[in-house]
């Protein structure tokens, strides 16, 4: 099945004039939105995209930045034109945030390379604010950072509500979005090859599973960064987990909530547009192949409907992949899933929209075993895995001119 997409893809992408890829792939303007869908420069836009977190960490030590260009470079030329990062490190190994307002140069330099080879190569950047999680600081840091100046913190949750926590994220905010780009000579803000903003990877807050707390902190947030700069687009960096709003589409989830709401979180004017992320194999672990595929099939469906027809504003999966690390892996099992999400992403695209792209999880150099968690693609080494990538890059280009026409 996997190798007959392919062929599918790939006669797509021969209906496209090669010159008109290179135009878009290297265009210049700001990308932006138009109701249910992205535009750049007032054409269509819909992407094929890849996660690497690690671009700063690695750019942070000179010697290591040419990871960055190789990831950028093979990227670019499998089609891919959107790569989501991490613009934040706080505390520990290589902190790009060493303490609050307190920043390591050298980091920061770092990241100005990663956006610097990004526009060489014509990638844009999703840059996210902070961590859900205790990987790279996260909220738990900024907790401690309060309690450390003897602030009453009851747990990391207060992130969302404690106000010198959510001082010190907003301090963090505006020196990523006002950074000025030693190497680009322009500032973050004015910069197009960003095309967006996350708040946070993955907000979840067990203080309060309805989603209405996090929901007041999406709009102070939201609306705080908008006020520094309203030429990006921004999105919340959700899983996409339902909440009270609308009780009956709890059952979507994997059986559980996190503290978020789909609906209600993504329908503040200031979030542009939708994300969700999908890892069957753990949110279904134990479940065989077709039932968890089964699963990713609703769970699609159901918030691109969604997205269509409440928000109205495109949707993106923004994380996906399948680990090399499960009981029964095969690189065959793994092309069968990637191809059967990159089919569904472009029969959503297709039919009114809405679906704006997808960024597998996640691109690696080579060499780079020790970051690897299971999920790791390194082109060069993966044929099958980046023929299946090329040429969903290649069919996703081809459909926005297609609905351009």
């Amino acid at each position: 099945m996997s190798y007959i997409f392919v062929l599918f893809l790939l006669s797509l992408a021969l209906a496209c004039d090669a010159r008109v890829l290179l135009e878009n792939s290297n265009n210049e303007g700001f990308i932006g939105v138009n109701g249910a869908h992205f535009e750049l420069n007032g054409s269509p836009f819909l992407f094929n995209g890849f996660n690497s977190y690690w671009l700063m960490h690695a750019a942070a030590e000179p010697s290591e930045r040419y990871k960055v260009t190789e990831v950028l470079q093979e990227a670019s030329s499998s089609g891919l034109s959107v790569c989501r990062t991490w613009a934040f490190s706080d505390g520990g190994d290589r902190a790009l945030q060493i303490s609050p307002g307190i920043y390591d140069e050298r980091v920061f330099q770092g990241l100005d390379f990663v956006i610097s080879e990004a526009k060489k190569y014509g990638v844009r950047l999703i840059l996210s604010f902070v961590n859900n999680y205790n990987n790279f600081g996260g909220k738990a840091q900024y907790a401690q950072w309060a309690r450390n100046v003897g602030a009453q913190i009851n747990g990391e949750d207060d992130f969302y509500t404690h106000s010198m926590i959510k001082d010190y994220y907003k301090n963090h905010i505006k020196k990523v979005v006002t950074r000025f780009n030693t190497i680009t000579g322009m500032t973050y803000k004015d910069d197009s090859t960003i095309m967006a903003w996350e708040l946070m990877n993955e907000p979840r807050n067990q203080a309060d599973y309805s989603g209405n707390t996090v929901n007041v902190w999406v709009q102070e947030m939201a609306s705080f960064v908008k006020s520094l700069d309203n030429r990006h687009l921004l999105e919340i960096g959700m899983e996409g987990f339902y909440g009270d709003s609308i009780p009956d589409r709890k059952s979507v989830n994997p059986g559980y909530q996190v503290g978020t709401d789909f609906i209600s979180n993504h329908l503040i004017k200031e979030i542009d547009f939708a994300t969700i992320h999908a890892y069957t194999d753990q949110w279904l672990s134990g479940q065989n192949d077709d039932a968890q595929m089964a699963f990713m099939q609703r769970w699609m469906t159901s918030h691109w409907q969604d997205a269509k027809n409440i928000l109205r504003k495109p949707l993106v999966l923004a994380e996906f992949g399948k680990s090399s690390k499960d009981p029964g892996f095969s690189q065959n099992a793994r092309d069968t899933f990637m191809s059967t999400i990159y089919r569904n992403i472009y029969s959503f695209a297709k039919d009114g929209g809405t679906m704006g792209g997808s960024l597998i999880w996640q691109l690696m150099a080579q060499g780079m075993e020790n970051y690897d968690d299971g999920y790791c693609i390194v082109l060069a080494q993966n044929p099958s895995s980046a023929g299946i990538i090329t040429g969903q890059s290649h069919a996703m280009t081809a459909l926005a001119h297609l609905v351009q026409a």
